[in-house]
């Protein structure tokens, strides 16, 4: 009988945030395929877990794939994790999760922080509907393309990015979207985690000169929408249609008022 594949959440700083059934997943697993084995072994010895571990990376995922989703085949349990947050999410192990789906391998979800979506919810952006960007390229024209491509969209914008392609980052953007409004947030979780709400413009112009420390989320609000002007004249010709349905005069120009933006009395004269 096949193993199953969990996909285990671990802490994006503070260890207090491991969940119960996390640790549980950890304890029972027959091996872990970790990100990188140093920072799992530290996390599992602060827990005083002793587990074997596989590495699984950027750099090994297809290599390592195959032998991994072979042993949960034979019947072996894997607990997948990164370095820290979720698994998959701007991370290979979505190689691995879909390997194990071609595969007809379980994968179970032990859901653990995510650094975009606390970092939304601390932000103070508007996260009804927002876009989660993961990092920018390190190439010129594949970074520039990327921006390019988001120019006009209207959601809240989320990206991360290392401390030290920070001003570059923020320089980029702000050639790209022009000024908008911005909060970046660092070492979530951590002693000194920090919202910082700021403009594009300010925070291009503050860490041009100040070197950035700390990982950071970077959450950016989409392109305003543009406000159609209304003309009187236009605002008038709606009221006469609101009167043409039997609406008064006075609720006419007032609702006409309330859907432009202009002043009832200036439509209420037009009318009469």
């Amino acid at each position: 009988m096949s193993g199953t594949l969990y996909v285990v959440g671990t802490p994006i700083g503070n260890l207090g945030d491991l969940s119960p059934r996390a640790l549980d997943v950890l304890e029972k697993c027959d091996f872990i395929a970790a990100e990188d084995t140093r920072v799992t072994l530290k996390l599992l010895n602060h827990f005083g877990i002793k587990k074997a571990l596989v590495s699984y990376h950027e750099h090994n995922r297809f290599a390592q794939g195959g032998p991994i989703a072979e042993r949960i085949l034979s019947g072996e349990n894997c607990a997948l994790v990164t370095d820290a947050g979720m698994p998959a999410i701007s991370d290979p192990g979505e190689d691995l999760v879909r390997l194990c789906h071609e595969k007809g391998i379980r994968v179970e979800s032990v859901p653990g922080p995510t650094a975009f979506a606390t970092a939304v919810a601390i932000s103070g952006m508007p996260s009804g509907r927002f876009t989660f960007e993961g990092f920018l390229s390190v190439n010129k024209v594949s970074r520039k393309e990327h921006l390019e491509s988001l120019a006009d969209e209207k959601r809240t914008m989320v990206f991360y990015e290392a401390p030290h392609k920070l001003p570059r980052t923020l320089a980029d953007m702000a050639e790209c979207f022009g000024d908008r409004k911005i909060a970046l947030i660092k070492e979530l979780t951590k002693i000194h985690e920090t919202v910082e709400r700021t403009s594009l413009f300010a925070a291009r112009d503050k860490y041009l000169e100040t070197p950035p420390k700390g990982e950071y989320v970077i959450v950016i609000e989409g392109k305003p929408e543009e406000k159609k002007t209304v003309s009187l004249e236009e605002a008038v010709e709606m009221a006469k249609q609101l009167r043409e349905n039997g609406v008064p005069v006075s609720d006419a120009a007032k609702t006409a008022a309330k859907k432009t933006g202009l002043k009832k009395g200036d439509i209420y004269k037009e009318l009469i």
